[in-house]
């Protein structure tokens, strides 16, 4: 996940004018665009308002917030954090006997490490893909048909990644052989660093927001860039050119999100397993589709849209190496962290 910005980054400052005109009985910390009402339509049909919503720029400040002792009931995170937050304490398992429809959920995106033994901190919402976006105008089918594409000389400047450790690295692993990074060994780690510090030089610049990198490829000052699939229905629906590869060689990637209960929180505990339950029904599966995310349950997934629905959204199946952007260790992504840091100030 990873750190998913929906509208951009929300100052804490705008934090406090958050809490208002909505279900006082529960406060979600949530990327800003999550609030939107129709992805939790079961849960204003039930208590007749949405949530009180609060907002953070990314995971690590929604993070510090809450050991400073900020007060909210859940929060969203993407997998790549779930051990950090479940080893700091400041969440605690969620009961699944109350969320029906965890029996429902994709099993390629729960994983064997977001339950912890017998206790499940993270439930999964939304996920999406990550892939080339390309130019077709400017760049063959042939040029994208690998990973490599982003070390090619002859595209030097106008490439780019996001600013984001999580899909950097499942690019990099994926570059250099590795499918799964929950068991990737430091042989592993230190070729998918390489890869990326030969990558560096060739790029534009590192991408921050969907906005952003839709100007980047609609002004032609890009050309190839390591892209979230809402970019390309997007930029479809708009009459830009764009191509979204999925089948590279070397295979693509798949980041996941959902919600972690924190402990401690002031609210209504029935009514975060609603809010939970009501991201998870069949009700939300168009409109989170219709913003660029599948929904994890996958039988209200496949019961709502199409195979068609999903090649349209860039979710549909594809028959490559994908790598699944599930938890790892807190000391791996740390390491991960740290030197992708250092690769963008060039060392």
């Amino acid at each position: 996940m990873k750190t998913k910005l929906i509208c951009g980054a929300v100052s804490l400052t705008a934090i406090a004018t958050s809490l208002a005109a909505q279900d006082a009985d529960l406060l979600v910390f949530d990327y800003p665009g999550f609030e939107d009402p129709a992805f939790h339509a079961d849960y204003v049909a039930t208590h007749g308002d949405s949530p009180t919503f609060a907002f953070f720029g990314d995971e690590d400040e929604a993070f510090q917030k809450i050991r400073a002792g900020f007060d909210a009931d859940v929060s969203h995170i993407c997998a790549g954090s779930v051990s950090k937050w479940t080893e700091s304490g400041i969440i605690e398992p969620w009961d699944i006997s109350k969320i029906p429809a965890y029996a429902d959920l994709d099993s390629n995106l729960t994983g064997t490490d977001v339950a912890a033994g017998d206790d499940v901190f993270f439930i999964p919402t939304d996920f999406g893909s990550t892939a080339i976006a390309y130019n077709p105008d400017e760049v063959s089918g042939d040029d994208v048909a690998s990973l490599d594409v982003f070390k090619n000389p002859q595209f030097a400047g106008r490439v780019t990644l996001p600013d984001n450790v999580d899909d950097a690295y499942a690019l990099a692993y994926l570059a250099t052989g590795v499918d799964n990074w929950q068991n990737a060994t430091d042989a592993q780690f230190e070729a998918a660093s390489n890869w990326l510090r030969e990558v560096h030089p060739n790029l534009r610049t590192y991408w921050t927001d969907p906005a952003e990198l839709a100007q980047l490829l609609s002004s032609g000052e890009v050309l190839i860039s390591w892209a979230w699939n809402e970019t390309y229905p997007t930029m479809v629906e708009e009459g830009r050119p764009i191509g979204f590869q999925r089948e590279a060689a070397e295979g693509s990637s798949l980041w996941l999100c959902g919600y972690v209960n924190l402990v401690d929180g002031q609210g209504s505990e029935d009514k975060a397993y609603d809010y939970i339950n009501a991201m998870l029904a069949e009700s939300s599966v168009v409109p989170l589709l219709d913003a660029g995310y599948g929904s994890s349950n996958k039988v209200a997934l496949t019961s709502q849209v199409t195979e068609e629905d999903l090649e349209a959204s860039g979710l549909g199946v594809i028959d490559v190496p994908v790598l699944a952007q599930l938890p790892m260790s807190n000391e791996m992504r740390e390491r991960q962290a740290e030197t992708f840091e250092l690769i963008k100030a060039g060392f």
